[in-house]
């Protein structure tokens, strides 16, 4: 990398942190940042849970996916809309009622996060 590449990389990393900064200025709470306060519109939820699948690496896999393989696995991304418009309505209600903040913790107060135990030794 030149050094003028270093310069814009550091510029756009501090004007990330400062807007995220700036924005979440008025959280308080856990809840408030992580959740918007509850005050988060649909439609920008339903575009926030697209971009998460929309990724870095969804980008550069594709590419590569398609080198090798051919175009036949578009067909999956063609249902992903119908996919998330499914898990909206029925996983983030199930999320928001149980008062979590991610799946992971769902998925921890649900199955139990202790480590398994090893079974009994016989020796």
């Amino acid at each position: 990398m030149r050094p003028l590449d270093w310069v814009v990389m550091a510029a756009w990393l501090a004007f990330i942190v400062s807007y995220g900064v700036w924005r979440g200025r008025g959280s308080s709470t856990t809840g408030r940042y992580l959740l918007a306060g509850h005050t988060m519109p649909w439609y920008a939820m339903g575009l926030s849970i697209m971009a998460t699948q929309a990724s870095a690496i969804t980008f550069i896999a594709t590419t590569g996916q398609a080198y090798v393989d051919g175009m036949r696995f578009v067909q999956f991304y063609f249902g992903l809309p119908i996919a998330m418009v499914i898990l909206s309505a029925t996983a983030v209600p199930i999320f928001h009622k149980s008062g979590v903040y991610t799946a992971y913790e769902y998925l921890e107060r649900r199955f139990d996060g202790k480590p398994a135990r090893s079974p009994p030794s016989y020796s």
